[in-house]
């Protein structure tokens, strides 16, 4: 007869997730030291959301009141399609090729939820995915998804770094899983190959530097000194990922939804600068390309189009 523990994992499989891990629910004592280290030297930049709800992100118990286990799930998102390169084309980063992971990976991760109050109809559980206060890494670490490498993406040995993460907290004492070892060893590929030097010693990154940030969450203009450097990224950028040689491992995904969109894969920089809202809105639904909104879109893809005038 199947534990409830052995039910959860085999049901997550069934939904889709390539891994998934479980951990105990406790204080996130030396990653929440690292987190409050990172925002004092304001390594998040204009992400003040990282300032908030901070006993949250430390410890699960402030979220689920008497929680006992994390469970920490992975999706392969990629996919075998090189990035264009070319001067006149902008440069998306992989996982936003597709449709937005937040809709898929959140009805997948809610049903885990539903199968775990069906086994436990009095169990209270809240998951995540990339949303609210939940080190999605952290917890992916201490349930041995994969570790965490310099460049602060979660590995995994038979993905990658390739993958979306999700949790669910639960008041439910499961059986846990114990943390990989960190394979990284004496690597620095990510690091030698950021060109804007984000990754300022290993497993730290300064957001304020990092391409991703700036042509996503970062508001305002990005600073001049660094556009030059972008190497045409308008949408992300998967530079750290792609020299990564556990990346070398990486399986195409088996969700359709995670597959390019013709459109995201060689975009036209020239055709995109003029595009109206009503272009952008049809163009990128359902696409996490949406959130720095058409205005910060624009602005990333003046950005390279400045360089290639140069």
């Amino acid at each position: 007869m199947q534990s409830l523990t052995q039910k959860i994992k085999a049901h997550a499989l069934e939904l889709g997730f390539n891994k998934v891990g479980i951990a105990r629910a406790e204080i996130l004592t030396e990653e929440g030291k690292h987190l409050q280290e990172w925002l004092n030297r304001r390594y998040h930049g204009t992400m003040d959301w990282m300032e908030r709800n901070l006993e949250k992100r430390i410890d699960p118990r402030n979220i689920v009141p008497d929680a006992k286990s994390v469970i920490s799930v992975a999706m392969n998102y990629y996919a075998d399609v090189p990035h264009a390169n070319s001067p006149e084309i902008g440069k998306i980063s992989r996982y936003a090729w597709g449709d937005d992971y937040h809709i898929l990976v959140t009805a997948r991760i809610q049903s885990l939820v539903d199968c775990i109050k069906h086994e436990k109809p009095d169990a209270n559980a809240k998951a995540y995915v990339d949303t609210g206060p939940a080190m999605d890494k952290a917890w992916a670490v201490r349930a041995g998804i994969g570790w965490l490498g310099k460049h602060t993406n979660v590995i995994t040995k038979e993905y990658g770094s390739w993958v979306f993460l999700g949790e669910i907290i639960s008041d439910v004492d499961l059986e846990y899983d114990e943390p990989i070892a960190d394979f990284c060893g004496s690597c620095t590929a990510c690091i030698v190959a950021c060109p804007t030097h984000a990754i300022v010693e290993p497993y730290v990154l300064d957001s304020t530097k990092c391409i991703s940030y700036l042509t996503i969450e970062h508001k305002g203009e990005i600073p001049g000194e660094l556009k030059p450097k972008f190497e045409n990224w308008i949408y992300g950028c998967d530079i750290c990922q792609d020299v990564c040689p556990w990346n070398s491992f990486q399986q195409q995904t088996n969700e359709q939804a995670f597959l390019p969109r013709e459109a995201n894969v060689a975009p036209q920089l020239k055709e995109l600068q003029n595009i109206t809202k009503e272009e952008f809105k049809e163009r990128f639904r359902k696409s996490p390309i949406k959130r720095p909104k058409r205005e910060g879109f624009i602005r990333n893809v003046k950005a390279a189009l400045e360089t290639l005038s140069k």
